[in-house]
């Protein structure tokens, strides 16, 4: 008996130690211009206001001169909602949270690009949205938001 409750203790302690660790990542708020810092792993957020907008599209170009594909957000509204994310190079994928953002049915083609292996959209809730995007292999973002329209926009390099 003593032998199966250590082996079921045992076993969920395992399961504990393999979770992630958040409060080990640094967290950083995205700026509303390009900055050209790259990070690969970590927490991110807009520290935007608490507005309610919705997905007009979603496009990406690779420039080959530059050395990234830029993949674009665009909303209806002039600034970005409050955006939550984090990258992690482990999974080969960002996690984006859009609160108080719908995502009509015709933002669902990505198309092939040269780093995004796909783009999945999860409802949260009623109003908000979760945006999984995996990689084809390690990358390194820079992520930034414009306004006047509002626009998310992700740069990605290898």
């Amino acid at each position: 008996m003593k032998l199966l409750i250590s082996f079921i203790l045992l076993s969920c302690l395992s399961q504990l130690a393999y979770s992630q660790d958040l409060m080990a990542e640094r967290i950083r708020q995205i700026s509303g211009k390009k900055r050209s810092v790259y990070f690969d792993s970590g927490i991110f957020h807009n520290g935007g206001p608490k507005l309610s907008s919705k997905v007009k599209a979603m496009r990406h170009s690779y420039s080959e001169s530059l050395g990234y594909e830029r993949i674009v957000i665009d909303f209806t509204t002039n600034e970005i909602p409050r955006v939550y994310g984090y990258i992690s190079n482990q999974h080969k994928k960002i996690f984006l949270d859009l609160f108080n953002t719908e995502v009509p049915a015709s933002v669902g083609s990505f198309g092939s690009s040269k780093f995004v292996q796909k783009v999945d959209f999860f409802p949260i809730e009623a109003d908000s949205v979760s945006l999984e995007m995996k990689f084809k292999s390690n990358v390194n973002v820079d992520i930034f938001y414009l306004e006047k329209p509002g626009r998310l926009v992700i740069d990605i390099k290898s």
